[in-house]
């Protein structure tokens, strides 16, 4: 097997952001008057789309008005530097993966206010990726295996081409059931192997920066 394209995950595999949303999410509630919640709450969904999300987090809340808020403080948390910093590190080993020949991607399930930033042709992501794939220009979002139907449609790619790296299990899921290997990213610390449990692992990596070395070993 021959691979063409690496898809990547953005959220706790290119850059550790749970504990950045989870003080997002929490000026907001307070922004709203709403109780803050826990910890271990945000953890408990992490990965699930925030509108589906927050509802669980905060009961009883509004996602239309929360959105907006959340999207404004979003904002000045990137302006801030708070949020969404892809290292160095991590930005190199972008470039690695280039040079050995693959085209890279972003599949996530942000939606376009969240993710808009990130694809500014300004952005050190931009000049690095084929394209930029979240809620808005795919059909579904993961776990359904057709978010992956637009990217594979849009550059001639067939599953067996690609590789999906990400850290949970909905990446997993979808990444099977459309016949794409898997790579799992544990570098967040708040999923291990043993929560990956009914789905295949093709190959993990413990920091984002072992993952070309990990590529070589789907070969």
């Amino acid at each position: 097997m021959s691979l063409k394209a690496i898809i990547i995950d953005f959220d706790d595999t290119l850059t550790m952001s749970e504990a950045a949303c989870f003080t997002l999410e929490n000026r907001a509630l307070e922004q709203m008057g709403r109780a803050p919640m826990t910890r271990e709450a945000h953890k408990e969904n992490w990965g699930t789309p925030i509108r589906e999300a927050i509802q669980v987090r905060s009961p009883g809340i509004d996602p239309d008005a929360y959105q907006p808020i959340a999207n404004q403080i979003h904002q000045k948390m990137v302006q801030n530097g708070e949020i969404d910093i892809v290292s160095e590190e991590n930005l190199a080993c972008l470039d690695q993966l280039i040079t050995d020949g693959y085209q890279l991607f972003i599949l996530t399930s942000r939606n376009e206010a969240e993710a808009a930033h990130l694809m500014d042709p300004t952005h050190h992501l931009s000049s690095r990726l084929a394209h930029f794939y979240y809620d808005g220009n795919t059909t579904h979002i993961k776990p359904d295996p057709r978010a992956f139907d637009n990217l594979l449609r849009e550059f001639t790619l067939s599953p067996s081409d690609c590789a999906y790296v990400g850290d949970s299990p909905s990446d997993a899921k979808a990444a099977n059931a459309a016949g794409i290997q898997f790579i799992a990213c544990f570098e967040s610390g708040l999923r291990g192997p043993e929560d990956f449990n009914g789905h295949t692992i093709d190959a993990s990596i413990n920091l984002f920066t072992e993952l070309p070395e990990a590529i070589k070993k789907l070969r």
